[in-house]
């Protein structure tokens, strides 16, 4: 097989390293740790399964860390994870034969996020670039690092590869993820200054303002990217249609969400989420009727991210529909096929319809 180096940037990771590496440690990898300051047992524990760790003093450059990692790989093939990213499924043998087939493209694994939303935990997939041949590519950017070609492209060959991990840097306390989006926000500020017409970094801010529900900031940042000329296929700008929408009804711009998802319908209506939020909208202005039908919709729609859009977050909205008409019986139908989403069961609690085995 095609010898891989895995390369990790960690700082205090001690309650999520051990849950990284243990699925990589019995696979014929190399691991690299570059440490970026801890003051836990990061270190300690990354070496109990066989990474090689090395110091690096942090100087506000996730790229930076990246690359210095990078330096300190014996192979030509890099594989690159996050400390709060933890493999669900791997088959080496296929990857190693993908890069054969690829040797010079970039492998894409497959991450599940974890966030919080609407009182309930929720996924969100996307696809990030990982598996790459190191004479060939870098990384640039202080903050939400960019893979880029040493010619300086990042129009280049991509290929997805059989590795899934599962995402867990967005959960934690209110006040850790805080702390986190107050670093994120000043790398990412300095990143505007030096390239303003770069619709990404306002796009980043918004998510990380979104992260701990300041929709207030989060809609402005979104609403500024927005204003760019935007590759409507690039996933990035999926994902913000949906959170500028849940930011517009999240601070009461109910007439502005609508009006901007029927301009984007066209483009944006295949997607579960897409038809969630604007149902919320018309239903916040009291048009049940246009909401049921975006509902509908949503169960129906052919993308559907694991957030709940298309299954609880639809049927709850439908018995709210219901209820609104005063139709009991088909309100608390929808709310039993929420399964254990909280507000559901509250509602099934309110109309005396909660069974002891649902509570």
């Amino acid at each position: 097989m095609i010898p891989i180096s895995v390369c990790i940037i960690a700082k205090n990771e001690e309650k999520n390293i051990a849950k990284c590496l243990a699925p990589l440690a019995d696979l014929p990898l190399e691991i690299i740790i570059a440490d970026t300051g801890s003051t836990d047992r990061t270190k300690e524990v990354a070496k109990q399964y066989g990474a090689k760790v090395y110091d690096f003093q942090w100087i506000d450059d996730f790229s930076a860390a990246r690359n210095f990692s990078i330096s300190k790989a014996s192979n030509d093939y890099i594989l690159v994870l996050d400390s709060d990213e933890f493999t669900v499924e791997i088959d080496i043998e296929e990857i190693s034969r993908l890069i054969e087939e690829n040797p010079d493209a970039v492998g894409m694994l497959v991450r599940d996020n974890t966030y919080e939303s609407n009182g309930a935990i929720t996924t969100c997939p996307d696809h990030v670039e990982r598996l790459f041949n190191k004479n060939l590519y870098h990384y640039e950017w202080s903050i939400h690092e960019q893979l880029v070609g040493d010619d300086g492209t990042s129009c280049y060959p991509r290929y997805e590869i059989p590795l899934s991990v599962h995402h867990v840097g967005y959960s934690g306390t209110l006040e850790e993820r805080k702390k986190k989006v107050e670093r994120n926000n000043q790398l990412l500020f300095r990143e505007i200054e030096k390239d303003p017409e770069n619709p990404y970094f306002y796009f980043q801010v918004g998510q990380s303002y979104n992260m701990i529900s300041d929709y207030e900031n989060a809609y402005k940042y979104y609403k500024k990217a927005m204003s760019f000329d935007l590759n409507p296929f690039e996933l990035w700008v999926k994902m913000m249609v949906n959170a500028y929408g849940n930011a517009m009804v999240n601070t009461g711009r109910l007439d502005e969400a609508i009006q901007t998802y029927n301009l984007l319908y066209d483009v944006f209506g295949d997607c579960a989420d897409f038809h969630g939020i604007l149902g919320v909208a018309y239903l916040n202005k009291n048009e049940p009727l246009k909401a049921m039908m975006e509902f509908v919709k949503a169960v129906n729609s052919p993308i559907a991210y694991e957030t709940g859009a298309n299954t609880y977050l639809a049927y709850n909205s439908m018995g709210i529909v219901n209820e609104m008409f005063g139709n009991i019986p088909e309100a608390i139908k929808f709310y039993r096929m929420c399964g254990d989403f909280p507000v559901a069961k509250e509602a099934l609690r309110k109309l005396g319809a909660l069974e002891e085995s649902e509570a």
